[in-house]
């Protein structure tokens, strides 16, 4: 009796069965002893109830990066005084003393000191440590140059920059700004580039990306965190219809049923037949409808959200298919199904231009980012660009169908999409690349 068996729970272990307290001396100061004995053991911090090793609930967040992390943010906030109290108090410095003894020799231009204490970091990778040598010795042959030091500055070159073997066109680069200062100007090197705690700042920005984020935090790291975080959030959203100045860091974000658009404010009642086609203006201050009554409507939405017509325009000879706003939203474009497009002015509402070709009905349209230029569907399964004076400026052959249904383009006006309809596989998506 009283031996006390290991796959007991923990708690149970510092118990004393009744018949060995019984058989206990009642020597105060053995019984002492053995009540510090159980109350040492009762303090310890149990291996079954972790190590301080990780923090958080699921145990995967490692304490000392987490730390690390946060004293990375506080100093790039401006906090140096509260970072440096929680390296002190945590015990856990940013960077390890060789680290912070590098980056200062980096700072106050030691170049031969910071190549010699790199290689003491302890880099696993040569490929790394050549090319964090190769930014140090780069910035101290143009800081030669400066000077004026041309023989020093070839020297660094020959005998400490090309043994590296590293960017070879570099290189060729720099021994041209020894010959010809203008050879510099062309690569971008100005005086200001090579002047003091700015340039250096730089070269420790570069090192930084280089080395690995454990040797050097990586700058803004919490912030990526938790721009992520709320990235991850909003897409997880099923009912996301918020704007981004809503999501918070006090509580996880979902939205409610109760913030999608439910009720009907406004009934708008202006063509004579079905509309068939809707946009909003890009600043959100008119909304636009086509109908098959051979007209389109441009609506003004006003400050209470309401809104009230502002023009209609006519004079298709067919039902309008489609409308589509200009860039900067001050004119408009509308589709006549298989007949011609025209150009509005948004706030008069006067007709601007009439795009046709012979022969050839237009089907769709849009515009080019720049809002220079718009592009159309033809019936002949070809796509045509005008300038805004209507002169023609290509005119592309598409895929096998009998007509475009629809097409987009690009912000950076480099891929075009159409979609296709009534095609021999349904209906299909065919990508141009300029």
């Amino acid at each position: 009796m009283g031996v006390i068996e290991d796959s007991e729970p923990p708690l149970k272990r510092v118990k004393v069965p009744l018949e060995e307290s019984k058989s206990l001396p009642e020597d105060p100061s053995t019984a002492g002893s053995v009540s510090c004995s159980l109350g040492d053991q009762m303090a310890r911090p149990l291996s079954s109830q972790g190590d301080g090793e990780t923090v958080g609930s699921q145990c995967v967040i490692k304490k000392a990066e987490f730390i690390k992390i946060i004293t990375r943010a506080l100093y790039s906030l401006g906090y140096d005084k509260s970072g440096a109290l929680l390296e002190e108090e945590s015990g856990i410095p940013l960077h390890s003393s060789v680290v912070n003894l590098f980056m200062q020799q980096v700072t106050d231009g030691k170049w031969d000191d910071s190549v010699a204490t790199l290689h003491l970091i302890g880099l696993s990778d040569e490929t790394i440590v050549n090319s964090a040598s190769f930014l140090i010795l780069e910035q101290k042959f143009l800081e030669l140059l400066k000077m004026e030091k041309i023989a020093a500055a070839l020297d660094t070159l020959r005998n400490e920059i090309v043994p590296l073997h590293v960017n070879l066109n570099r290189v060729h680069e720099l021994a041209a700004c020894t010959i010809s200062p203008l050879h510099c100007v062309r690569l971008g090197i100005s005086g200001q580039d090579t002047e003091g705690m700015k340039s250096r700042s730089k070269i420790l920005e570069k090192l930084q990306k280089l080395l690995p984020a454990a040797i050097m935090i990586p700058e803004k790291r919490l912030e990526h965190l938790v721009e992520r975080a709320l990235d991850i959030q909003r897409e997880a959203c099923v009912f996301h219809n918020t704007s981004d100045s809503d999501l918070s860091l006090y509580s996880d974000h979902q939205c409610g049923k109760n913030q999608i658009p439910s009720q009907t404010l406004q009934i708008l009642k202006a063509h004579n037949d079905e509309v068939w086609f809707l946009q909003f203006s890009h600043n959100g201050k008119y909304l636009a409808s086509s109908s098959k009554d051979q007209s389109a409507i441009i609506w003004e939405v006003k400050e209470n959200g309401q809104m009230s017509l502002k023009h209609t325009l006519c004079g298709h000879q067919k039902p309008v298919s489609t409308v589509s706003f200009s860039p900067d939203d001050s004119q408009i474009l509308t589709c006549g199904q298989e007949e011609v497009i025209k150009r509005w002015d948004v706030s008069s509402g006067e007709c601007l231009h009439v795009y046709e070709k012979s022969g050839v009905g237009l089907i769709s349209c849009g515009w080019f980012p720049d809002g220079r230029g718009i592009f159309s569907g033809m019936t002949d399964r070809t796509i045509c660009l005008w300038d805004l004076d209507g002169r023609e400026m290509e005119c592309w052959k598409g895929q096998r169908t009998l007509r475009i249904s629809d097409m987009a383009i690009t912000d950076d006006g480099l891929h075009m999409a159409q979609m296709l309809g009534r095609s021999p596989i349904g209906t299909a998506w065919t990508f141009w690349g300029c």
